[in-house]
């Protein structure tokens, strides 16, 4: 039997319910902040995300799906979705259109990681872009949205983390600082950190190696060197945050995997999902759309992992969904009424009607238990002397209660099932 590739899963019918639910939230939210939706191709040229998020990040390293086309075009199955919106921005040159544009999306990604509970490798996200403004009231705008969907989900434990990157400048100047720190204990870091002591040092604060993490425990934090700018900016951001009433903690290691991100970065994490903490995270991007051939343009969003939310919901139980229901179920009682059945459930069908009925010719007991599994809230009884008669009867699941209805007065029926 042919299974589904590893680090992949079907999203079953009885998983739907809770995947519109949790779409239908997000869309409430951001339309209420003035998001519009963008969608972009599953593929885009390999190039795109290693200018955007970097070569030396794990994603580009080591996650990538890439293949080259008949054309012999290196394309990759997008990682994230962030390169990909600011790609569409710049072809598109929606800039001109509107000062600032504000954008939101749900879509699928893909990452060749180990797979663990939350974790997949074909996975889903959700987030936004806001793009053509420096202000940090926005930045406060991106923790509050996400704050406000996971809270609108109904999850509790949840901790938001920010820090601050600073700006280019200052970063070069910590990175120098952290380098002196780190000169004599580069032999015993991991070989992943030393390669990002030459290359990107301040990935090492992403590694998740035990001794990786003792070492830079004490390393001199870059929120204790930023410049006035960013100091500024920062003090902005918590104040907005302590007036919209959201709890946050500031943690100086939170540095995020991606090159773009300048001043601030942010993370929401759960307890509620195992090893996996992250539910969310993002941040200011300000130097992304320069990089990838636009005019230099600030920027600010955050994306977040729908399996792994939906994870922390089920274990949290903070939302439940409604049984999916049908409004009839068609009954036939004669087996010569086949036809008769089938045109009357289009019929009901064009009246914005969910109608089902028999196509294995099962008895009525059978349809009835087949209608109580569809949980539907009439069965419809067609045949027998009340249909020679010209009569049908409508029978209500919830309390039994029996109605006879003139096949001719198909209105009456219809407005009765509607009610």
């Amino acid at each position: 039997m042919i299974k589904s590739v590893t680090g992949t899963k079907d999203i079953l019918p009885s998983d739907i319910p809770r995947w519109i639910y949790l779409e239908k939230t997000v869309e409430n939210v951001f339309n209420n902040f003035n998001y519009k939706e963008i969608r972009t191709p599953v593929f885009e040229e390999t190039s795109l995300f290693a200018r955007g998020i970097g070569e030396e990040t794990d994603i580009v390293g080591k996650e990538m799906y890439t293949f080259k086309d008949r054309s012999d075009t290196s394309l990759t199955l997008k990682p994230e979705m962030t390169a990909a919106v600011v790609r569409s921005y710049v072809e598109h040159s929606l800039g001109a259109q509107q000062s600032l544009v504000k954008l939101f999306y749900i879509s699928p990604m893909f990452r060749q990681e180990r797979p663990q509970a939350g974790r997949f490798r074909q996975f889903h996200q959700f987030g936004a872009e806001a793009i053509g403004s420096p202000s940090p009231l926005l930045d406060a705008e991106m923790v509050q949205m996400a704050y406000e969907i996971l809270k609108s989900l109904g999850l509790k434990n949840l901790t938001i983390k920010i820090n601050s990157l600073g700006t280019p400048k200052t970063r070069e100047n910590y990175k120098k600082i952290l380098k002196n720190y780190l000169a004599d204990k580069k032999d015993k870091l991991s070989e992943d950190s030393r390669r990002r002591f030459e290359t990107n040092i301040l990935r090492i604060f992403d590694s998740k190696i035990e001794s990786d993490q003792i070492i830079i425990k004490d390393a001199p934090k870059l929120i204790d060197h930023l410049d006035e700018e960013s100091k500024a900016d920062f003090e902005v951001v918590k104040n907005q945050l302590s007036k919209f009433g959201i709890p946050f903690t500031i943690d100086p290691s939170l540095v995020r995997g991606l090159d773009y991100y300048t001043k601030l970065t942010f993370e929401i994490d759960s307890g509620s999902v195992g090893a996996q903490t992250a539910l969310c995270g993002g941040g200011r991007y300000d130097l992304l759309i320069e990089t990838l051939g636009g005019k230099p343009t600030p920027a600010t969003g955050f994306a977040a992992g729908i399996e792994r939310i939906l994870l922390a919901c089920e274990n949290e139980k903070s939302f439940t969904v409604p049984e999916q229901t049908i409004n009839v179920y068609l009954i036939r009682i004669d087996n010569d009424l086949e036809s008769v059945v089938s045109e009357l459930a289009g019929k009901l069908r064009k009246e914005n009607l969910s109608v089902d009925f028999d196509y294995l010719q099962r008895s009525v007991k059978a349809q009835m238990r087949e209608a109580n599994k569809l949980n539907a809230k009439y069965v419809l009884f067609i045949g027998g002397d009340e249909y020679k008669e010209g009569l049908l009867k409508l029978k209500n699941m919830s309390d039994g209660a029996e109605k006879i209805l003139s096949l001719e007065k198909i209105h009456e029926l219809i407005s009765t099932i509607k009610k």
